[in-house]
């Protein structure tokens, strides 16, 4: 996704739309100027990078046509390790790291289910509040999204990982939506425990975390989302890969490099690629 001053003369292919299903059962038709062909659009302003994280590399490599000097990069993904690939492709300097707490659906091509708003964080890696930063917060606001300029963007970072560590695996592996996993002592109990292995990583590598605040927001934000799938338990229901590699994966690996035990986490890990190489192994049969 690229920005530009003026969608009329960027060589734009198709004209589309967006037909978005809000959570109180109305419809928004938006106006999508696209393309599949990133040399059409030319240099842009910022590109934000909203794939999956198995995407990121390829993604990378077909908007190099979009880039200029002073070109920046978003990063608005989900688990650890997403900056990395991509600054090995552009360079760090290039980088900012967004995460956001609005969930959504696809039903279907050009067709998404909103079920979920919520704050949406950027920052610099280095903490720094540049003129850089201050124009994407300010460009994502006039858009209508709640943002906040973070001067600690991997303390938020840390924080939506804890919230994905134990949502989104739990879920994808009973098939639950998301206020489900509030409603059973058991489910409760295991995102818990996961938490709890998060907060010690995270407060290993000098991250500011706090392991009851994050309860507290974890359960609020799953009761209020009710009918709402996780994007693993959507991943799962079309038998594509899943992110846990990023997500609990991290948190696994990260324990093993500082000598903490996550036995919770990587059991996550063991089950979902268990689940994975079920239908990934018969998909290419």
């Amino acid at each position: 996704m690229g920005s530009h001053g003026s969608l009329g003369n960027v060589g734009i292919t198709t004209l589309d739309h967006l037909r978005i299903e809000k959570k109180n059962g109305t419809e928004k038709i938006v106006r999508v100027a696209a393309s599949t062909r990133p040399e059409d659009v030319g240099a842009v302003d910022l590109i934000i990078n909203f794939v999956k994280c198995y995407h990121t590399v390829a993604a990378m490599r077909a908007a190099l046509p979009l880039f200029r000097d002073d070109t920046t990069i978003l990063s608005l993904q989900n688990g650890r390790g997403n900056a990395e690939r991509i600054s090995e492709i552009v360079g760090h300097q290039r980088l900012l790291v967004s995460l956001t707490y609005h969930s959504a659906m696809l039903l279907a091509p050009g067709q998404n289910r909103h079920p979920g708003t919520g704050i949406t964080y950027v920052g610099e890696l280095g903490g720094r509040i540049t003129p850089r930063l201050t124009a994407v917060v300010d460009a994502l606001r006039s858009a209508g999204f709640e943002v906040s300029e973070s001067s600690r963007i991997l303390d938020e970072v840390w924080k939506k990982l804890a919230l994905n560590a134990c949502t989104l695996p739990t879920a994808a592996l009973l098939g639950f939506c998301a206020h489900r996993l509030t409603q059973h002592a058991g489910t409760r109990e295991l995102m818990r425990g996961l938490l709890a292995e998060v907060a010690q990583v995270a407060r290993a590598q000098a991250i500011q975390f706090d392991e009851n605040e994050r309860w507290e927001a974890i359960t609020g934000l799953l009761e209020r989302a009710v009918g709402a799938k996780g994007s693993m338990v959507q991943d799962v229901q079309a038998k594509r890969p899943t992110e846990i590699d990023v997500i609990d994966g991290a948190i696994a690996a990260a324990g093993h490099r500082l000598g903490i035990a996550t036995p919770l986490n990587e059991s996550m890990v063991w089950m979902l690629k268990s689940l994975e190489e079920s239908y990934l192994d018969w998909a290419s049969t």
